[in-house]
């Protein structure tokens, strides 16, 4: 026998209920989550570093996933597994929430921060785009203080855990 229920939610009030508990059971395990590498370079000498410096250079560090049943089984780590499953995840509910896995990603790490701390981070994104558009045109002394606008900026969303 077939059993119908029946909500009393508001209309898309599922939808939030739906993508609340979901958020929620995926933030309880550690999201996969590319930190972004920065290349320093101080006194001649160049160093990589999670956490940004004045005048960095983001740099793409991306792991590779290494060789997947190669002798039956999976060479993937725990990490590189979890990503491939909220990409999954992600696609498969991307109609209803339409947001991108590298959105999702970030939606992950920052559900657990303040309010607070998530409009900081919120507004980080929007200005830290033309700040290094600002760091890479400008010229002389005006590059030295487009540098260090850029390093606060990365240096809070350091901070903060964006």
């Amino acid at each position: 026998m077939t059993r119908v229920f029946h909500t009393s939610l508001p209309k898309g009030g599922l939808f939030v209920g739906v993508i609340a508990v979901a958020l929620h059971l995926l933030s309880a395990s550690s999201a996969y989550a590319q930190p972004k590498v920065y290349r320093c370079e101080a006194n001649g000498k160049v160093s990589y570093s999670d956490a940004p410096c004045v005048g960095a250079k983001v740099i793409d560090a991306t792991p590779t996933q290494g060789m997947d049943k190669m002798g039956g089984s999976s060479r993937k780590g725990r990490e590189v597994q979890q990503d491939e499953f909220h990409r999954q995840f992600d696609s498969a509910l991307r109609p209803l929430h339409g947001r991108t896995h590298d959105e999702m990603n970030v939606a992950r790490r920052r559900v657990n921060l303040p309010a607070s701390d998530q409009a900081q981070c919120s507004h980080l994104d929007r200005l830290m785009p033309s700040l290094e558009a600002d760091a890479n045109q400008a010229k002389a002394e005006a590059k030295a203080r487009a540098d260090v606008e850029l390093y606060k900026a990365r240096k809070r969303f350091f901070d903060l855990k964006c």
